[in-house]
């Protein structure tokens, strides 16, 4: 069972890491070609039941840019937020639950669930150290210790980080730069009214991107392009609904990797909550491998 959880895990964080690095990548940068090659089919979104969309006429190719920048301006007040996470990655599927506070410190918490399993594991990301378990059993690695690098990553989930999968401010920043945007119609989701956008955003594009950005920026998402790089990704289809308060309500992103198949769906639950992180207690927890061992 704790095989079958780890690769669940794996597949989660691959996601939001994955995600997060397409997200930053276009913010500021120039317009290319957003029809490429590689980007997997339209399709309706993965979860939810969206009403059927009403078409959007009369409102210009400007309507949906003037959302989106509603949206990324709404994101610099975020300090916390909830979201579910479904869909597949790297071949496995994902159906998460994720909390991330962003201030005083970065902290996320995801329960997952895996078909066929009665329990829902844990991964919290606490201080650099990453925990792992359920039901009063967890196994922890020191991620900075084990691999610095993946630590810098795992830091930057926090919105207004510049690397934040969850902060929908960077979707959109990410969404401005795509040729083919769109806005599809007006639609409900969980009773909630909103107006969904989307475009289709290459890597191409983010790389072309990187010399109109200031440098710790160019070298922040340069790493996020070469990351999508590594996996096979050259284009990905991202979808927004976004409701009247200029929140997003859901984000779908699909692309096809080297590993098959990206198709993650986040739907925000809510912001700027309470959101009590910590690390298990510790007579529960079991390190998993010395300090600088290389095991990360």
């Amino acid at each position: 069972m704790l095989t079958h959880h780890k690769k669940t895990a794996v597949a989660a964080l691959a996601a939001v890491l994955l995600v997060g690095g397409a997200t930053t990548a276009c913010e500021g940068g120039k317009k290319d070609d957003g029809g490429k090659a590689g980007a997997a089919p339209s399709a309706a979104p993965s979860t939810g039941a969206p009403a059927a969309g009403k078409p959007a006429g009369g409102a210009g190719e400007a309507a949906p840019a003037a959302y989106l920048e509603k949206v990324k301006k709404k994101s610099e007040e975020i300090t916390s937020l909830r979201y579910t996470m479904t869909g597949t990655a790297q071949g496995q599927p994902v159906n998460a639950d994720v909390s991330l506070r962003v201030k005083p410190a970065v902290a996320m918490s995801m329960k997952m669930t895996t078909p066929g399993e009665d329990a829902a594991a844990e991964i919290r990301l606490v201080d650099g150290v990453m925990y792992m378990g359920s039901e009063g059993a967890w196994l922890k690695l020191d991620v900075k210790g084990a691999n610095p690098e993946a630590a810098k990553q795992l830091d930057g989930l926090g919105a207004g980080s510049g690397n934040a999968a969850e902060n929908p401010g960077d979707r959109a920043g990410d969404l401005l730069g795509a040729k083919d945007l769109k806005t599809v119609g007006e639609e409900t989701i969980d009773g909630v009214k909103t107006r969904h956008v989307s475009g289709t955003v290459t890597v191409e594009q983010m790389r072309a991107s990187l010399a109109s950005l200031a440098p710790e920026a160019r070298e922040r998402q340069e790493k996020s392009v070469k990351k999508l790089e590594g996996e096979g990704i050259t284009s990905m289809n991202m979808d927004m609904w976004i409701d009247e308060s200029d929140h997003t309500k859901q984000v779908r992103t699909r692309a096809e990797s080297a590993k098959g198949p990206m198709d993650m769906t986040m739907k925000f639950l809510d912001f700027n909550k309470p959101a009590d992180i910590a690390a298990p207690p510790a007579d529960q927890v079991l390190d998993f491998g010395a300090k600088g061992s290389g095991q990360g």
